[in-house]
């Protein structure tokens, strides 16, 4: 439940989206449209400038890179790069659809970083902070081109070790894991 982010650190992965959840998010498609129904999109214009982080989530595939990341979009025009200069919420996510466990859901790393000028490490407590964050607009709900979203969540102890040990940038977290099933309304 960390993925690799350098060598020796990495970042937790404190949201799943369940399997249980509509069949329509469990795509790539469906998932960036309720992203965009929770704030979030595409990186700015497009472009990702950092490396990107692998984790393992038991389907069969081993370690693969994240196959997407999205960022808080501020404003109709331009959003996620007023998110890239000023800092904001963001995740990095994959999806369980390997040979031995295909199943559909979603393992995000969420965060809320910094700004540009600080190099865009996370702020302190911004594992928690930025879960957190995607967890109350998924239980407020969302819309995207006309298709509404709530989520259900259910906090979960045991699959992350509460502290900072192996954390990148040496921010501690507490441990829990938000286990969201959503829902279309």
């Amino acid at each position: 439940m960390i993925d690799i982010a350098t060598a020796l650190f990495g970042e937790p992965i404190n949201v799943i989206i369940s399997s249980n959840s509509d069949s329509g998010i469990l795509t790539d498609r469906g998932f960036r449209h309720y992203a965009k129904s929770l704030g979030y999109n595409a990186e700015c214009l497009n472009q990702h400038m950092g490396g990107a982080q692998q984790a393992d989530l038991g389907d069969g595939f081993g370690y693969r890179d994240q196959q997407i990341i999205l960022r808080q979009h501020y404003f109709p025009i331009f959003g996620t790069c007023w998110e890239s200069l000023a800092g904001g919420h963001h995740f990095r996510a994959w999806r369980q659809n390997g040979t031995e466990a295909n199943t559909g859901a979603w393992f995000l790393a969420v965060s809320k970083e910094k700004n540009l000028g600080d190099a865009h490490i996370i702020v302190p407590d911004g594992y928690n902070i930025g879960r957190d964050w995607l967890v109350d607009k998924a239980v407020q709900g969302g819309r995207y081109k006309g298709t509404w979203w709530k989520a259900d969540v259910e906090w979960r102890e045991g699959l992350l070790e509460p502290g900072a040990e192996g954390i990148n940038h040496n921010i501690s977290q507490d441990g829990l894991v938000a286990i969201l099933t959503v829902h279309k309304l």
